[in-house]
């Protein structure tokens, strides 16, 4: 969500609006005590029950024990919790409630890339005069970028998905293959795997996730969208040689069939993960919890985590998958306690020790991130490697932020028809590029957009 512009211009006559679904009731309706009321439906229990209520809408692991320890520790204000839905369904209700003029929570769960979708709409409340202009030392740069625009703050980051490589160490060995460190290495070491014997993938090549091809190419310097949030002007250039290039890369690796092409977060490709089917998966910080809370896992793996491959003769990027930030509606009855709230939830030691053992999240707060107990945590999926200090405390402080379009959404789907089409083979990297260039920017003229050069 970044920007270059320190003005805020709201385009009242933009059309685009984001889809509906069933209002949720829970968590909702107000009053005039500084917060919603406490006789709203929380999934959690109110522990202070005259003090004034802020409603939130996460769906993060272990989000009821984060709760209660902020409830347990603050009299003068409550959470009151709702999972929403995970995703899009939680922004599909938010984005309801929104259209309704009420029935939104006080504070948002919002994975960073999807903010502009809603600061475009004047949904999120500008947290900066609430305090959080204060805060910016204490998270990193690229954190920091994604949830703000100038000087106005539009959310707190949480959780972050910087990449590294995760790897079946047992199988590399076995077929005496290295692990490697350079995409063009990874290109050899799925040829030697499968002259070798192995009757698995390296790796998968995920049609339907976008964003795994998307941050592919962010590694190589692709950067296809310029824009300023409120702006009726985008910048669209999807089709770059670097863009080409990074999935002719992948593309030909499917063409050769050393490359499984799963859709991703299914049964079948959950099993693959961890049955020896691939062996690796370049995944974010979440993917090491991921992989540990899938079953069946294979008993005698070995697994490592590694950095990111790099490119050849260029200079190393970092980047980022995911990663969650808390918004303040604008519908919230009381800003500044849902500010508060938005602020310090996740802004504490103790509450940071539930997310890290027991929901598996990437901190972004400083004090954490940055601490000797983080960095030495040692994991115990991994053989008791201390993955954070080996790959993923370097790739999230190098990770720069990176800038998305209020219509992610729609390039998210798009995406996903062209990558199907890519490994169906009905179409080939530069066709697929080019035709994203050509439906992402229809679709933005369409919503009111001038697209520019």
């Amino acid at each position: 969500m970044r920007t270059t512009q320190k003005s805020r211009r709201r385009a009242a006559g933009v059309a685009f609006t984001l889809g509906a679904a069933m209002v949720l009731a829970a968590c909702t309706g107000g009053d005039d005590d500084g917060g919603n009321s406490s006789a709203a439906s929380c999934t959690n229990t109110i522990k202070v029950e005259d003090a004034p209520v802020v409603t939130v809408w996460a769906w993060y692991p272990a989000m009821e024990q984060a709760v209660d320890l902020f409830n347990e520790n603050n009299d003068d204000v409550q959470v009151c919790w709702t999972n929403a839905g995970q995703g899009g369904d939680a922004y599909q209700a938010f984005s309801t409630a929104l259209e309704a003029g009420s029935g939104a929570p006080d504070v948002m769960m919002i994975e960073a890339e999807f903010l502009g979708q809603y600061t475009i709409r004047d949904a999120l409340v500008d947290l900066a005069p609430l305090g959080a202009a204060d805060l910016a030392d204490e998270y990193t740069e690229g954190a920091w970028s994604d949830v703000t625009e100038g000087d106005a703050v539009y959310a707190i980051p949480v959780d972050g998905g910087p990449m590294g490589f995760l790897v079946r160490q047992d199988i590399f060995d076995e077929y005496g293959v290295a692990v490697p460190t350079t995409w063009e290495q990874f290109a050899a070491a799925a040829e030697q795997l499968k002259t070798a014997g192995y009757d698995g993938y390296i790796a998968n090549f995920p049609p339907n996730w976008w964003a795994f091809f998307q941050a592919m190419a962010a590694q190589r310097g692709w950067a296809p969208f310029e824009y300023d949030s409120g702006s009726t002007e985008i910048g669209i250039d999807m089709a770059t040689p670097e863009a080409v290039e990074v999935l002719s890369f992948w593309e030909d690796l499917v063409d050769r069939d050393l490359l499984a092409t799963d859709e991703a977060f299914t049964a079948d490709y959950n099993a693959s993960l961890v049955d020896g089917t691939y062996a690796s998966y370049v995944a974010a910080a979440w993917g090491p919890g991921y992989l540990a809370g899938l079953s069946d896992a294979d008993a005698d793996a070995v697994w490592r985590a590694v950095p990111l491959p790099q490119w050849e003769g260029q200079e190393p990027r970092q980047v980022n998958i995911g990663g969650s930030t808390f918004a303040v509606s604008e519908q919230a009855d009381n800003p500044e306690l849902a500010a508060r709230v938005a602020m310090e939830i996740f802004g504490t030691e103790e509450a940071w020790q539930i997310g890290i053992e027991q929901a598996a999240l990437f901190p972004l707060w400083r004090p954490v991130l940055e601490s000797d107990d983080f960095a030495n945590l040692e994991y115990p999926f991994f053989g008791g490697q201390q993955i954070n200090k080996d790959v993923f405390l370097e790739s999230a402080a190098g990770y720069e932020g990176f800038t998305t379009p209020p219509f992610l959404t729609y390039v998210y789907d798009q995406g996903t028809e062209q990558l199907t089409a890519l490994v169906e083979g009905s179409t080939d990297a530069a066709g697929a590029m080019e035709a994203m260039q050509q439906s992402v920017t229809s679709y933005a003229e369409s919503q009111g957009f001038t697209v520019v050069e």
